[in-house]
């Protein structure tokens, strides 16, 4: 069985009318690796009515599952105009690959579980304190989830429904071999390396060490996240992590987007 992983396609940014849209790139490439199955890690766009239109034309078009965690992007109420983040996470539990509180099984051995996650600055830098993350910017620079995202509750709060959730879903699969999905970093590997005079401040934001305690306890063996638009592999006691962001074009080596998607792209056969 393969399984094809990627995140942050930004089908609102990265789509060009010589090089057509984004979603049809990706499908291209997912037959042509006769996938199975196909994960995406979050942020298809910034508006939840088009990153589920995409959801939905991938499955359609491709005949296979397509298994998806919302982005912090795909939260974002900057088009869609939804101020309540609970709504916008509502409806994306109407569609029925996403995994947010429902756990998807491959087959007898295997399952999927995952849901966005949310960072509690712990990948932040020793310089700051809780009280500097909480302003959620710089003098130069403003996290935008800070202006487009309400959940109702602190970034800490939010992050330990969406790390209880994971960790109930893991023990109620006792014996299974797991594929955990988060859009959010789930290990202090992935954040931007140091020194970097933005990111010292910015890699708070961009997920939990917590996480990485999931992946250990429950045996994950895959753990796939998204979000810092690197494409990384790391190998920690039973699992290996796995973060294939396509990310914005004006970071890819490749113009055209199916190339750009083929050295994206990961698979994971099972």
């Amino acid at each position: 069985m393969n399984i094809g992983v990627i995140s942050d396609l930004h089908v609102d940014l990265n789509g060009l009318p010589e090089d057509g849209p984004i979603e049809a790139a990706l499908l291209e490439i997912v037959k042509e690796r006769r996938l199975d199955h196909l994960i995406i890690a979050g942020d298809i766009s910034n508006d939840v009515r088009l990153s589920l239109k995409v959801l939905h034309w991938l499955r359609e078009a491709s005949g296979i599952p397509v298994l998806f965690v919302p982005g912090n992007h795909d939260y974002w109420s900057k088009e869609n105009g939804i101020k309540d983040t609970w709504e916008i996470y509502r409806l994306f539990q109407t569609f029925d690959g996403c995994l947010s509180e429902r756990a998807f099984a491959l087959n007898d051995d295997w399952v999927v579980i995952g849901n966005s996650g949310w960072y509690d600055y712990t990948l932040g830098e020793l310089k700051y304190g809780f009280a500097d993350f909480e302003r959620m910017k710089t003098p130069d620079r403003t996290w935008q989830d800070s202006l487009y995202v309400d959940w109702g509750r602190s970034n800490r709060d939010i992050h330990r429904y969406f790390y209880k959730t994971l960790e109930r879903e893991l023990a109620e699969h006792p014996g299974k071999r797991i594929i955990m999905v988060t859009h959010m970093l789930g290990h202090p590997f992935f954040k931007v390396p140091m020194p970097h005079p933005q990111w010292e401040y910015f890699n708070a934001f961009l997920g939990s060490a917590e996480y990485a305690d999931l992946y250990a306890k429950y045996g994950v063996r895959y753990a796939v996240m998204g979000h810092v638009h690197y494409r990384k592999k790391h190998i920690e006691r039973e699992t290996e992590m796995i973060c294939a962001c396509l990310g914005y074009r004006r970071e890819w080596k490749q113009a055209a987007a199916v190339e750009e998607i083929r050295s994206c792209l990961q698979v994971i056969e099972v």
